[in-house]
């Protein structure tokens, strides 16, 4: 049995699942519906915790206080809004970042530094504090153990989102059954380098400080970094994990003999919670999935494989259910990597479209019914190294523009 195939996916698990973890959401009255706006995750214990932030030099206030909160790699809460993002909201926002902190270790019995705080939402306006405050105030009432909590939360945390994002997988770890949950949001302002996502991963395992933040900045390299919706990326992404080590094993690191198989459960829940917000991207009709090979070298063949999937010609022809291999191959071609123009196969899903930079005879008619499928998968091989990767993203549909167009209104 391979590595990736010693685990098992947990249908209808997220957050609450692992040992040790309880969540909830409730609205506070950020959002005009009466949709969750305000959510929390809380272990009964001290968690080893790690995170990566977005790339975007315009950082908003929480990103600052969840810094200061894992100087000691450790906590036991995060507070999240949904409805306002408190980003370029200067020292106020600052202040109602660290006021959102401080409330939540009040209610819940904790110290200042063991809360991290998350917010998504509309950029530049000030956080009204007495909701806030007022609903963080009630949160210790929502938060539960198992789905009901987990369900709360996941609801609490997405804006435009249409769907809930969450997974969960079970392992053994020194013979001890280990979960891993996570419960995401993202719909649109996805770009690679992280974008206006959050996302946030649970485990019962014991894993070492320093071998968790590996493991999560590898991993994102590979998953959440590997989207795209709209090549904006955003003020707020953060994407954290907390490992409760209430599982009972040994110390997880690069050492382990299960280590392996623990690295690759938790990039399979990473990796289906970033799916899941590329098939959710803002007014999307497919999930795209390019698959580069025969690159120069690993990271060559994922700046191809994202110049492809993020390209709006690209997008608009599976939107429009138009087998234009053309797009395809002049995105790769303008991805500043090494290429062999003479060399390059392209296939959509089963149909051979191009050989060696040739076009090939297909039937329209078969490529029009594949395209029109949930999942369009776009296959390249350059034929010029060792080097693969995958990337996801989704078409570009009118309603992209119908949603973002009202946004702030």
């Amino acid at each position: 049995m391979g590595v990736i195939e010693q685990w098992s996916a947990v249908k209808g698990g997220s957050v609450t699942s692992p040992l040790g973890f309880q969540a909830g959401g409730l609205h506070c009255g950020l959002k005009k519906t009466q949709r969750n706006d305000l959510g929390v995750i809380v272990c009964e214990v001290p968690a080893v915790a790690a995170a990566v932030y977005t790339t975007n030099v315009f950082q908003a206030a929480p990103l600052k206080v969840t810094r200061d909160s894992l100087a000691d790699r450790r906590l036991r809460a995060v507070v999240v809004n949904s409805g306002n993002a408190n980003a370029c909201t200067g020292e106020q926002g600052e202040a109602d970042a660290f006021a959102m902190r401080a409330a939540a270790a009040s209610v819940f019995g904790l110290a200042e530094a063991d809360v991290a705080v998350a917010s998504t939402g509309v950029i530049g306006e000030a956080l009204p504090m007495d909701r806030v405050i007022g609903g963080i105030s009630r949160l210790p009432e929502a938060a539960a153990y198992g789905e009901e909590g987990a369900e709360q939360f996941s609801q609490a945390i997405l804006t435009t989102d249409l769907v809930k994002k969450e997974a969960c997988v079970k392992l053994l770890v020194d013979g001890r059954e280990v979960t891993i949950g996570g419960a995401c949001k993202g719909s649109g302002m996805i770009h690679p380098n992280m974008a206006t996502m959050l996302a946030f991963v649970t485990t019962d395992a014991e894993v070492e400080p320093a071998a968790l933040q590996s493991l999560l900045s590898e991993t994102t390299n590979t998953t959440f970094n590997m989207i795209t919706v709209d090549g904006d990326t955003s003020t707020n992404d953060m994407l954290l994990v907390m490992a409760s080590g209430l599982a009972g094993n040994r110390p997880l690191s690069a050492g382990h003999p299960d280590w392996d198989r623990f690295a690759a459960a938790f990039r399979h829940v990473c990796e289906s919670l970033a799916k899941q917000i590329a098939r959710d991207g803002e007014g999307a009709a497919h999930l795209i999935e390019v698959q580069v090979t025969g690159a120069l070298n690993d990271a060559s063949a994922g700046a191809i494989a994202k110049t492809i999937v993020g390209s709006s010609l690209v997008k608009s022809a599976v939107f429009g259910a138009d087998a234009n291999w053309g797009r395809i191959i002049a995105a790769a071609g303008r991805a500043g990597e090494p290429i062999n123009p003479a060399a390059v196969d392209i296939r959509l899903g089963p149909i051979e479209v191009l050989r060696q930079s040739r076009p090939v005879s297909f039937d329209e008619e078969a490529a029009l019914e594949y395209l029109k499928g949930d999942t369009v998968q776009i296959f390249v091989d350059l034929h010029g190294g060792e080097g693969t990767a995958t990337a996801w993203g989704c078409d570009l549909t009118y309603d992209y523009v119908r949603i973002n167009a009202a946004y702030r209104t």
